[in-house]
């Protein structure tokens, strides 16, 4: 026994020290990573670079502590960014801007995910349909793309609305700096070159290296070519921003909306990059973790976090087992911002630029999209409206439309499911809707009619409407609501259902319901008392059932 006792914690020793040495690895790839794109899109919200370490830092110790994810990574993000600046740039325009908005925008933020966390509201990620969020990054990138293109040509940008830039940008693009324009494609290059044929390289941390070597070595920064200079060193100050009531108020909307993006994206987080095989991911508790990772970032003074997709897939792909690889990269990260101003000196704006247009090569799905317009051009449409609606105007404008057309889709694809006859295989006791390449029977005297759907609100009428229609038709004297297809009930839906039994009634039917397999429909039939209206002994398990047991009641006259 003392023997095995002995073996067992040499193997746990080992397997300790393994999964360290992994996550040591993967430490240093994601710092390796992180660096050059936390500085990226800390630019791209126009704020200081280092900016973007400590909002990674804050945004890693938040989520350790509080997130139920092994692998999952946070921090700046740019696919949330350009939706907080260009609502901080709308209420600027207004008068209502306050120095310390985007940290105390990261609070509400972060204040948001808490409750959501709390509450166990993670049904709510699933707002988005794939073709809206498809859509909306599309949107996300094309702004991206516009935004740096001043940076990688070396120019002057300038204008608020997407098409001023574009003519800001189109009027100076004679003044373009070929030596930034070369420095942008080619970091361009290199991170699609080593995504293709080395993706365990940090390509961002090259080409930057690179990029900056050059701008020191052949002095590119008198040619034209801006760089980042000096940047300030030390800790940032933590505290909560001194803002007035009038100013938290205005935040509040684009800080629900931007905790709304940050729960579809940590939601997709979590379940595509699960613990291990065949692990149930905890996307409440993440949203507890995203939410401590929010406030982090807003006390160290800057701005709101999110999940990230592709640092998440580095970890993994580079063997990560825990949080140890992200407090690592965080470790790495802050000492560069503590010590390496001077360091980043030289870092070409162009290259930055170079980093995010790779970004949005990414989020700009073109294979979806492809494939969504050929499979289903109803919902191609949406891609087209919710890319043009976060392109042209205003992003959280643009967002919140997305938000609506994905819900409105949904209720539209409800609406369309319409009562359905069905008849009897040949030969068995399977009712089944015609039309399937089988033979069906019908039962003298008797209409089966089956909803494929929810029973809610919005097609209550419809429902209604449309099994009078078959009644009127088939003139029955005994109406079978087959509701196997019906998983729930509101209660527009059961007085709508409580009309069809008396109208069935008054035309001298009578009337059972088969095959309630919901649970949740059969208790709201139940309290809505829909069943107390037909009798408990007219519902039944079957359709066959439902037929011989009232043939037999009433002597065979049905």
């Amino acid at each position: 026994m003392p023997q095995d006792l002995d073996t067992a914690e040499r193997s746990a020793v080992a397997n300790g020290g393994g999964s360290f040495g992994r996550d040591l690895l993967a430490g240093l790839t994601l710092a390796a990573i992180t660096i050059p794109e936390q500085m990226a899109t800390a630019q791209l919200g126009g704020f200081e670079p280092q900016l973007g370490f400590f909002a990674f830092v804050a945004a890693t110790l938040g989520f350790a502590c509080f997130g139920a994810s092994r692998v999952l990574t946070a921090g700046a993000d740019s696919t949330i960014t350009p939706i907080f600046v260009s609502g901080l740039a709308a209420l600027a325009a207004s008068g209502a801007f306050p120095p310390g908005a985007p940290a105390f925008l990261a609070l509400l933020v972060g204040i948001a995910l808490l409750i959501a966390g709390a509450l166990r509201l993670g049904w709510i990620a699933d707002l988005l349909s794939v073709p809206v969020l498809t859509g909306f990054l599309a949107g996300i990138a094309i702004h991206i793309v516009v935004s740096q293109l001043p940076g990688l040509l070396g120019i002057p940008g300038g204008g608020h609305h997407i098409a001023g830039q574009v003519q800001v940008i189109w009027s100076r693009i004679g003044e373009t700096s070929p030596f930034s324009l070369a420095i942008g494609l080619f970091t361009l290059a290199t991170l699609n070159l080593c995504e293709r044929f080395a993706p365990r390289l940090p390509g961002a941390l090259i080409a930057l290296a690179a990029a900056t070597a050059a701008v020191a070595l052949f002095g590119l920064s008198a040619r034209g070519v801006a760089v980042l200079g000096v940047l300030p060193s030390g800790l940032p100050t933590l505290g909560w921003p001194r803002l007035d009531w009038g100013d938290m108020r205005g935040l509040v909307p684009l800080a629900l909306l931007l905790a709304l993006v940050v729960m579809m994206q940590t939601a997709t987080v979590s379940r595509s990059f699960p613990d291990g095989e065949g692990a149930e991911p905890r996307v409440d508790r993440d949203f507890l973790g995203l939410g401590a990772a929010n406030l982090l970032s807003g006390l160290a003074g800057a701005f709101p976090v999110n999940a990230s997709p592709p640092r998440t897939a580095v970890v993994v792909e580079s063997g990560g087992t825990s949080q140890r690889a992200a407090l690592l990269a965080a470790a790495i990260v802050l000492a560069l911002a503590l010590a390496g101003g001077s360091l980043l000196a030289q870092v070409p704006v162009a290259a930055l630029a170079g980093v995010l247009l790779f970004v949005a090569q990414r989020i700009f799905r073109l294979r979806q999209i492809r494939a969504i317009a050929r499979q289903s051009p109803a919902e191609f449409a949406l891609v087209l409206l919710t890319a043009i609606a976060i392109v042209w105007l205003p992003i959280e404008t643009g967002v919140a439309i997305g938000i609506a057309l994905s819900l409105l889709h949904g209720v539209w694809m409800t609406t369309r499911s319409r009562p359905l006859e069905l008849g009897r295989l040949a030969g068995t006791t399977i009712w089944w809707p015609p039309g399937s390449g089988q033979p069906t029977q019908s039962e003298a005297g008797v209409l089966v009619a089956a909803f494929q759907a929810p029973l809610l609100f919005a097609n209550a009428e419809s429902f209604r409407l449309g099994m009078m229609e078959l009644i009127a038709q088939r003139r029955p004297t005994l109406f079978i609501l087959e509701a196997g297809g019906i998983a729930a009930v509101d209660y527009t839906a059961a007085q709508a259902l409580l009309a069809l039994i008396r109208g069935c009634r008054e035309g001298g039917a009578a009337v059972a319901i088969a095959r309630v397999e919901s649970v949740r429909a059969l208790e709201a039939l139940r309290r809505f008392g829909v069943i107390a209206e037909i009798g408990e002994d007219h519902l039944f398990h079957s359709v066959e059932q439902a037929i011989r047991a009232l043939k037999q009641r009433s002597g065979g006259s049905n």
